[in-house]
This record gives structure tokens, C-alpha cells and sequence, in this order.
């Protein structure tokens, strides 16, 4: 055995695993330490991958070359897209996972990769010399050495869980906290602070009365989440099932209140916003009698069942009266309470847009390490880590994602610009440019940049020329073939649609709302024959990736002109151009705001909170612009 590699990665949840899958992909020889090789990109809460802008996130990991896309369509119990009645700039990508798959899928990735080690120890210290990491040290003594690192620790730094009164020391429920990073950043200079999260009560659903509940099934068209041909749905397909609180339930919540440690000044850390623990919805929404619950299979073979909307820290006892009051629950067995769990972040304001920490050079941080909540946003962060930490340890260009290429930019951006005042959940909202971040075309924006740095490889990159090939052909079949009136308006009017009074290129036709490619190529033979010569295996995906193109072309382009005049700002460096402190012509808190974030560009600068127009204009000046 060898103690001594290129990328060291501490952590194996979902930032650590494309982290190293990514260093080790590229060339770098990498060590992945985990304290339990069983729980290898565990789903600590929600047994699901994707959602509201996740989903996109999780298509751009996989354009890239990482995994969680493939692994998610593999352990998949149920696949949905959400958004549907909204523009495909909205559609979202989101399905359940076997929890126990999932987890075993991405250990067979990581154990059968070429350049991937692992390490089962806690790291407790990092080996700094002269304002570089070096390695690091373990509980058992042992020390690696590595010329980056990138940390990954999820909740478990200085992790404290929550039930009722009850604390228990540990960064998930029955697994150990990890103690001594913290401690030894902060002599470094780091800022740290704490953040609270918490998952629901787990409940056997051989103890739940199902035909009273709503049935939520998935989707078993083509869609999935990776861009490699294979079929999806590999496994059984289940249903998710829904039902609602009542007052009854909120009277015993209620009742609870004074042992919850939300309440009692027993957590005092920063909460999410955007996934509310129930007893945090019914004083938020005193005036709502119920709130919506999903109860969600957690595998193909359990009869563990994820209550989603029921999170909670309060006592066990409370917690199960509660779920009583429910009809569907009146005879609930669970298999553990929810709980809140506390840990140590670092603010992220404290890295490059590489991932790479401004105090400590080659030293790395992604996932909930920075702030953020979510399988998907720590998997993100974690492959970009991954390749710039290779990048440093190779003498390689810095890999960045502007915000107008992914959304997986627009999160890390937000994150070292803004910093976080609460668990960073990302929405299609904060990407200015969603019309060009779509779901189904991840692969088009950014698998050529992973195959240029090496990370996708060949097949996933032959994939994308085939694809781009006949979408591309489909575009200009629609751009150039003449429609005329007598030949095709029967067909229309049948379809509910006003006929023509005159000829038309095929793309006029797409663009009505009512009118699919499917449907012209019923009413077109010269169409049907056009699309039939698409692969079979992939014909739907690359019809529906022209024909978005199609309709929503005078969108797409308008905000491509929109992100070109913003990206001219983003060329206009000012670090380390300016001491801001001296420039009395700006104001106070843009002299303190931009003194300590140390923007990149001009146009990081104008996204910082606070910073105003007046100011830009005063750089810009300054700069001779």
C-alpha cells in the first residue's frame, strides 16, 4: 500500500464520490476516505435524485462525465418530469431510488475504477506547510500525503442530532461525528459557522392504510436521466402516494412545541427555508388546516417508506401521536423518529470558482461543507473540485462554469459571490438564463467541454456528434421544406387547428402551440420519412431536442444575445487591481463587500448583494472603460 497520491478526497456522499471519480477519471492517482465503506453516497434523507432545477444539475453532472445520472437511472423505482404544463426551460427531471441500489451501484463504480483508492478512518487533521495542504492525518495515526484535497464532510463535522431533548452526538443517526477540522481551520484563519437540517420519520408501510391515500405513479417514456443510450427503468416501478395533516395532527404538533429544539433555544443554528420541519409550517402557516405529505418507497424490496413534508425534531412521542391523528396512520409503526441534525459549515465567500480555498492553496471544499442542501448541488460541486484539484496537482488551466452555461455555474457563483445566509437550495429562478440551461440539452453545452479535459470519454462523446447530426438535419428539413396550403389543410383543421391561406415552411407549422413534429409527420410523408432515419434507440430524445429548438427559437436567441453582452463584463478583470478601501469615490459597504469577497471580474463584482450600479461605473472608470 501506498500513503502517497495526487488527490486526497475526505468524505464519500455525494460531493466525495465525483470528486474522486472525476481526479481519478482525468489521471490523478486518488485516495477516497470515508469513515463507512457500507454507506458510499448514502441518501441520508429523501431516497430521490432531481426535482426543480436539481434535476438539471444531475443531466449537466452526466454531460460531463460523472455518475449520478447513471446511477439514478440504475437504482430508479420511479421516474417523473416535473414542470410539464410549463416551457421546457422549466421541465425538471426527478425520480426515486432504491436507497440500499443506489448506494452499492456507486461503490461498484468507485472499488472498479482505474487510479481510485479508498481508505476506510476519520480524518482528523489536514498537513498544511508554508499555506499549502500536504496530506492529511487520521484517528489511526496514518498520514497521506497528496498535492490536493478536497473535503467533502457533509454534516459530519461536529454533527449533533436532535429528538425532543435527547442529543446525540453523531453526523447521521447511529454514525459517529468527525472532530478536529474545524477546529484546526479556524486557527488557520477560517470563518465557521453552524447550520441545522433535518429528515422525517421513517414508517413501515405494511402499518399505513394505502387505499385511502393518493396514488402518484412515474413515467415510463424515454426519458432519463443520462445521456448514454441504454434503456431506463431497470427495476420495478413503484408508486409515491399522498395524503394531508388535519387539525387533530397540528393540536398534538402544537402540543410539542416547548420540547422542540426549534423552539426551546436548543438549536440556535440557521434552518432551511425551503424544506421546513412540520412544526416550523404550522406556526409559519397558522392558518392552514393541512399540509400535503408524500410517503415515498425507499427500495424495490423495503417496506421502508420516507414520509416527505413530515420533518421534525420533536420528541418521539409527539412525533407518533401526531401521525395517528392521520386516518392513513391510525395504526403507524415506524422504524425511527425524525430528527435535526446540526453541524459546522465554512462560509463559501472563502473560495475561488474552482472550489479551492483563497487561505489554503490546493485545499478544496464542496457539498454541505459550503452551505448548500442537496444530493444534487453537492454532486456538482464535487466534480468541479475533482477537476480543478487534478487541474492543480498537473499544472492544468483553472475549469469553470460561467452562468450561462450551467446551473451548476450559476451555484457555485452565487456561493462564492453572495456567500449563504441559509442551506443554499438551488431554483430555476436563480439562473437568469434558464431558456439556455434546459434539461434536454445539457449534453449539447457541456459534454464537449468534459471530453476536452478528458473526463467524458469517446463513446459519450460520439454520442453527442450522432445526436447533434440528426437534430441538426431536422432543423434544416424544417427550415427548408415547403408546405402548401391545399395539401395539408384538411389534416389541420382534423387536428383543430386554422388552415392555411397560403404556403409556409414546415418550421411556421411547429410553431403552433397545437402542432408537434409527431403529429406533422402524420400529415407530411417527406417528415415521417426525415424522422424514421433518426436511431431508434434515441428518436425520441432528438426529436424532442429539434422541435424545442423550433418553437422556442426567437426565445433562445434573444437571451443569447442578453448572456453575451453580460459575458463581455466577465472579461473585464479587477483582481488585484484595485485597493477597493483607498477608492473613497465608492460607497462604505461596497468598499467593505468588495475588499472581501476579491471579485475575479467586473461582472462578479456587480452580482455581489450590495453592490450597485454606481459603483460598477466608478471600476469601470477607474479601468479607463
Amino acid at each position: 500500500m501506498d500513503f502517497k497520491y495526487d488527490v486526497i478526497v475526505v468524505g464519500a456522499g455525494h460531493a466525495g464520490c465525483e470528486a474522486a471519480a472525476a481526479a481519478a477519471n482525468m489521471g490523478s492517482k486518488t485516495l477516497l476516505i470515508t469513515m463507512d465503506m457500507g454507506k458510499i453516497a448514502q441518501m441520508s434523507c429523501n431516497p430521490a435524485v432531481g426535482g426543480i432545477a436539481k434535476g438539471q444539475i444531475v443531466r449537466e453532472i452526466d454531460a460531463m462525465g460523472g455518475y449520478m445520472g447513471i446511477v439514478t437511472d440504475k437504482t430508479a423505482i420511479q421516474f417523473r418530469i416535473l414542470n410539464r404544463s410549463k416551457g421546457p426551460a422549466m421541465w425538471s427531471p426527478r425520480a426515486q431510488s432504491d436507497r440500499n441500489k443506489y448506494s452499492g451501484y456507486w461503490r461498484n463504480i468507485l472499488e472498479n475504477l482505474p487510479n481510485l483508492y479508498m481508505w476506510q478512518d476519520m480524518v482528523r487533521e489536514l498537513i498544511v506547510k508554508k499555506g499549502t495542504v500536504c496530506g492529511v492525518k487520521t484517528s489511526l495515526d496514518v498520514e497521506f500525503t497528496a498535492k490536493s484535497v478536497v473535503l467533502t464532510n457533509g454534516t459530519f463535522l461536529n454533527g449533533l442530532l436532535h429528538i425532543g431533548k435527547t442529543k446525540i452526538h453523531g453526523g447521521r443517526i447511529a454514525e459517529p461525528t468527525a472532530t478536529g477540522l474545524t477546529e484546526q481551520l479556524v486557527s488557520l484563519g477560517f470563518k465557521a459557522d453552524r447550520m441545522k437540517t433535518g429528515t422525517p420519520v421513517r414508517i413501515d408501510g405494511r402499518s399505513v392504510h394505502f387505499e385511502e391515500m393518493g396514488e402518484q405513479s412515474g413515467e415510463l417514456d424515454f426519458h432519463k436521466f443520462s445521456y448514454l443510450d441504454y434503456q431506463p427503468h431497470n427495476l420495478k416501478q413503484l408508486s409515491c402516494w399522498t395524503t394531508y395533516t388535519n387539525e387533530a395532527c397540528h393540536d398534538v404538533l402544537r402540543e410539542g412545541l416547548p420540547d422542540s429544539p426549534l423552539y426551546n433555544g436548543q438549536i440556535a443554528s440557521i434552518g432551511p427555508r425551503y424544506c421546513p420541519s412540520i412544526e416550523t409550517k404550522i406556526i409559519t402557516f397558522a392558518d392552514k388546516t393541512s399540509h400535503q405529505l408524500f410517503l415515498e418507497p425507499e427500495g424495490e424490496n423495503t417496506q421502508e417508506y420516507y414520509l416527505n413534508g413530515f420533518s421534525s425534531s420533536l420528541p418521539l412521542e409527539i412525533q407518533l401521536r401526531a401521525l395517528q391523528q392521520i386516518p392513513v396512520f391510525r395504526d403507524v409503526h415506524i422504524y425511527r423518529p425524525g430528527y435535526a441534525i446540526e453541524y459546522d459549515f465554512f462560509d463559501p465567500t472563502q473560495l475561488h470558482h474552482t472550489l479551492e480555498t483563497k487561505l489554503i492553496k490546493n485545499l478544496f471544499f464542496a457539498g454541505q461543507i459550503n452551505g448548500t442542501t442537496g444530493y444534487e448541488e453537492a454532486g456538482g460541486q464535487g466534480l468541479i473540485a475533482g477537476i480543478n484539484a487534478h487541474n492543480n496537482c498537473h499544472e492544468g488551466a483553472s475549469f469553470l462554469l460561467g452562468r450561462d452555461e450551467a446551473y451548476i455555474g450559476v451555484l457555485i457563483d452565487d456561493l462564492v459571490t453572495k456567500g449563504v445566509d441559509e442551506p443554499y437550495r438551488m431554483f430555476t429562478s436563480r439562473a437568469e438564463y434558464r431558456i439556455l440551461l434546459r434539461q434536454d440539452d445539457a449534453d449539447m453545452r457541456l459534454t464537449e467541454k468534459g471530453y476536452q479535459i478528458g473526463l467524458a470519454q469517446q463513446d459519450r462523446y460520439d454520442l453527442l456528434k450522432e445526436k447533434r447530426k440528426y437534430r441538426d438535419a431536422i432543423l434544416s428539413f424544417a427550415e427548408n421544406y415547403s408546405i402548401k396550403a391545399q395539401h395539408i389543410n384538411e389534416g389541420l383543421e382534423k387536428m383543430g387547428t386554422t388552415p392555411l391561406t397560403h404556403g409556409c415552411k414546415l418550421k411556421d407549422l411547429v410553431l403552433r402551440p397545437q402542432l408537434t413534429l409527431h403529429l406533422l409527420s402524420e400529415l407530411v410523408p417527406a417528415l415521417k420519412t426525415e424522422l424514421d432515419k433518426v436511431p431508434t434507440s434515441r428518436k425520441e430524445e432528438i426529436i424532442e431536442a429539434a422541435e424545442i429548438l423550433i418553437k422556442y427559437s426567437g426565445y433562445i436567441k434573444r437571451e443569447q444575445i442578453i448572456a453575451e453582452k453580460i459575458n463581455r463584463l466577465e472579461n473585464i478583470r479587477v483582481k488585484g487591481k484595485f485597493d477597493y478601501n483607498s477608492i473613497q469615490s465608492l460607497s462604505t459597504e461596497a468598499r467593505q463587500k468588495l475588499t472581501k469577497i476579491d471579485p475575479e471580474t467586473i461582472a462578479q463584482a456587480s452580482r455581489i448583494p450590495g453592490i450597485s450600479p454606481s459603483d460598477i461605473n466608478i471600476l469601470l472608470v477607474l479601468l479607463g472603460r
